[in-house]
């Protein structure tokens, strides 16, 4: 395990602003289901991002976080797994349904 005397934070700056009050007001859970959100790939941006480990991994450690969260760790350890599988390059995206059928 590393000393955590020697870990420096990511985060430098206050998260909570008197401009960000907004993000003052929400409970952890929302917040967490914010992130969600907002690091959910979109429909629209499948193909673009649907290789992108750094992205699809980032998708599932905020939903593993959510299911966290919620008390519900068997849930978040799927989506913990994904996002490790992400990458370590051990899970792949699958073909698109849109296509039509993958030829053998």
């Amino acid at each position: 395990m590393p000393d955590s005397s020697k870990i420096q934070p990511i985060i430098s700056a206050p998260l909570v602003t008197p401009e960000s009050s907004a993000l003052a007001d929400m409970s952890t859970v929302e917040l967490a289901q914010a992130l969600a959100e907002r690091l959910a790939i979109a429909p629209n941006d499948w193909h673009k991002l649907k290789g992108n480990r750094t992205a699809r991994a980032a998708e599932q450690a905020a939903i593993a976080l959510v299911y966290l969260l919620k008390q519900q760790p068997d849930e978040c350890l799927v989506r913990l797994q994904q996002a490790t599988g992400w990458l370590d390059r051990s899970v792949s995206a699958p073909p698109c349904p849109t296509h039509g059928t993958a030829k053998s």
